[in-house]
């Protein structure tokens, strides 16, 4: 299915390109900013759906709105009548369509001119009156407050907040694209239809900073915040994105010792934390028990040797553990534990314990699995 996208090299435009690349039943044919209406006519005729993302959101001159977004979609939508082509169009709006401004009611006119298609040709049309969207290779200082922000924080530039209370409405590109595909995955039959994205994200613009700031911070403190789910995790791709290939990486410290080195490389807000350590071959580390914290140990290289004694009973038990067979290793409240490096290679331990290190409440009590019971 060859798929016309035009403005397809603006921040959707791209997302939606590459996308479609990787999909093996689309192929995109490029429309972009400068094409003559010839190349538009040549394109339309080998297409099988448009995908119609071209048009002006800030132009120096506000008569390009009419011109570019008004004025565009009309000669598109003409076109296609006077090829007599039945394609399916897909058409991004603005949530601005329902303003009384110069880029609102451009929309708005472009919108009159699919439905005006649909309505003439039998064609399938949708129409997205996208909110603000957001993610990577958006244009920072340009049309998205979540692109500058990412941008400027991600390189040490300020930002500026106006009005804290100021409410957005938000929506992820990947989730756009999603919906975009999704639609042309379906059977395409005739007829008008509206699509919103969902989800639709609502926060205003003091939160929205303040969580923005919060990431480079996390580098210091190692604590990463929730970004796994929703609007965390569509902000902190997006301020990545924006980074220099200087700040691609991070040194966090470590704490090297006779025994080897402990690194603690991530922490999490109420998951725990990881962690990593090396013990040179005949040594020893650990040796205590904990009340209520639990921990996960994998080798992963190298060969060590678990023991384990019950506080209460004296049970003894032995773990024998080797990178070449990855075994976790977790070790139980109430019981003693430590481990030996019982090769000859240093050996390199990957850990993950369900809570950050808290100085003041260790949980950590130093004993020997060899002390007997009194």
């Amino acid at each position: 299915m060859k798929i016309l996208v035009t403005g397809a090299e603006g921040f959707i435009g791209k997302n939606l390109v590459v996308r479609l690349d990787e999909l093996p039943n689309f192929e995109a044919i490029k429309f972009v900013r400068g094409d003559s209406e010839e190349k538009l006519r040549s394109q339309l005729a080998n297409a099988d759906a448009i995908i119609h993302l071209a048009g002006e959101n800030r132009p120096k001159d506000p008569n390009d709105f009419k011109i570019g977004n008004a004025q565009f979609t009309h000669m598109l939508c003409n076109l296609l009548i006077e090829l007599k082509l039945k394609l399916p169009i897909l058409f991004t709006s603005s949530s601005q369509a329902i303003e009384t401004n110069d880029y609102g009611i451009s929309k708005s006119l472009a919108e009159k001119s699919i439905e005006s298609y649909s309505k003439l040709s039998g064609s399938s049309a949708c129409i997205y009156r996208l909110p603000g969207v957001f993610g990577k290779w958006c244009k920072p200082n340009y049309n998205s407050v979540v692109a500058t922000f990412c941008y400027n924080i991600a390189h040490d530039l300020p930002i500026r907040v106006d009005d804290p209370n100021k409410l957005l409405s938000l929506v992820f590109i990947d989730d756009v694209i999603d919906s975009f595909v999704k639609w042309l995955d379906k059977p395409l039959k005739g007829g008008l239809s509206r699509i919103t994205i969902n989800p639709e994200y609502k926060i205003n613009l003091g939160e929205l900073s303040k969580l923005i700031k919060g990431f480079p911070k996390s580098r210091k403190s190692l604590t990463s915040q929730r970004v796994g789910t929703g609007l965390l995790r569509a902000l902190y791709s997006t301020y990545i994105s924006y980074l220099p290939p200087s700040k691609f990486k991070y040194t966090i410290p470590h704490h090297p010792d006779k025994r080897g080195v402990f690194v603690e490389m991530l922490k999490t807000i109420d998951s725990g934390q990881f962690s990593f350590f090396t013990a040179h071959p005949g040594i020893t580390r650990g040796g205590h028990y904990h009340h209520t914290k639990t921990e996960k140990f994998l080798v992963i290289k190298g060969n060590a040797c678990f023991r384990f004694r019950h506080l209460l009973t004296d049970e003894v038990f032995n773990i024998d553990t080797c990178g070449e067979t990855p075994t976790i290793v977790e070790t139980i409240p109430g019981w003693i534990h430590d481990i030996t490096n019982n090769g000859d290679d240093d050996l390199i331990v990957m850990l993950w314990a369900n809570e950050i290190f808290d100085h003041d409440r260790p949980d950590t009590i130093a004993s020997e699995i060899e002390n007997e019971k009194t």
